[in-house]
């Protein structure tokens, strides 16, 4: 059950946090900390392909806001002794990459925005017992961007420009698990700080960016033999999210910001077919809250359907994914009407036991 326990849990990673709230693409990933083996090695890379559009008034169409992108993730654990472990992961937890079609009657024609994210975080793990540890670490981030609003026919600033090179920030992670390996059960709950960087408008006036606070609970356990069940549960204050310079009429708009906070669940379950091959099937979902959103985003809530499969062996294995997402509906300040829209996410990771 050990060996199935980590394939299942480890069939989600492939195209997690594809189209996951706010500017989220990639998840918790404390869970490296659980891996069974001395040493363990896995990378993981993810291409998303999403397609958003509406119109305004059912006439002015916006084209494709949402480009096509790839996620990519590296992490390494050692295990000290039976009580102790440490581990590295290097990934990239939030972006956007909005762009509207120049030369179209759409409002934001030729408006686009691009934001990247680079964080490390050093994680340690202590088992109080066989079924009790807690872990925790520090994590360094670093935040880009690079926004150009066009707003003709609207009665704002024809062209906007904000760049801001990759601002360093600290941040930490705390968490707690609970296990009976016996039936491969495992509760972990991750909390992670909000992470504020610092940007500068034209002016020179400082503001700031809030990447903000979550709460992940992942929980699994065996229901049958060869057959185990899992989910996770995020939720994130995406309140304190917002791009608010003064020099964008006078700090009275926000250029992107998100007006609710938002739950992101998932459930899956899992099966070994053969010593070396195994599945899964998830579920994920997240509410449509019925905002106005952002112009810079276009959509509110998801339902996904994912399917993954896994080779194993002792020393190494593969993981591969693909996950549909319907994008929920969604209106914008401006009364566009976002609708019928979705993405493809595809997947793949690779670990290493030595």
């Amino acid at each position: 059950m050990r060996k199935h326990a980590l394939a299942a849990t480890a069939l989600t990673i492939a195209a997690t946090g594809a189209h996951a709230g706010g500017i989220m693409r990639d998840g918790d990933r404390s869970q490296v900390l659980f891996e069974d083996g001395k040493n363990y090695l896995e990378f993981s890379t993810a291409t998303v392909n999403p397609n958003v559009s509406g119109t305004v008034a059912g006439v002015l169409g916006s084209g494709n806001i949402q480009s096509s992108y790839q996620n990519y993730a590296l992490s390494y654990k050692h295990q000290v002794n039976e009580k102790f472990s440490f581990a590295i992961t290097g990934n990239e937890p939030y972006g956007a990459n909005v762009t509207y079609v120049a030369g179209t009657p759409y409002p934001f024609s030729g408006s686009s925005a691009v934001l990247d994210t680079f964080a490390v975080t050093g994680l340690a793990k202590y088992n109080f017992s066989e079924r009790v540890s807690a872990y925790g670490g520090v994590r360094i981030q670093a935040l880009s961007g690079n926004l150009q609003i066009r707003t003709a026919g609207l009665p704002l600033p024809a062209v906007y420009n904000l760049q801001r090179d990759r601002d360093w920030q600290t941040g930490y992670v705390l968490g707690a698990a609970y296990q009976i390996p016996d039936i491969a059960m495992k509760v972990a709950i991750t909390y992670e700080s909000e992470i504020e960087h610092e940007f500068v408008d034209s002016l020179g006036l400082p503001f700031d960016v809030t990447i903000p606070q979550a709460v992940t609970l992942h929980a699994q356990s065996g229901i049958a033999k060869d057959t185990l069940l899992f989910g996770s549960i995020r939720w994130q204050e995406w309140t304190e999210f917002e791009i608010r310079p003064m020099d964008f009429l006078g700090g009275a708009v926000a250029i992107a910001s998100e007006p609710s906070d938002i739950w992101t669940y998932e459930v899956g379950i899992g099966r070994r077919f053969t010593d070396h091959w195994s599945g899964a099937f998830t579920i994920g979902y997240e509410e449509d809250q019925g905002d106005v959103v952002g112009n810079l985003s276009g959509r509110d809530g998801y339902t996904s359907f994912g399917v993954a499969v896994k080779y194993e062996t002792e020393n190494w294995e593969i993981t591969s994914g693909v996950r549909y997402i319907d994008v929920g509906s969604a209106r914008t300040s401006i009364g566009a009407n976002f609708t019928d829209n979705d993405a493809i996410a595809a997947g793949i990771k690779v670990g290493l036991r030595f």
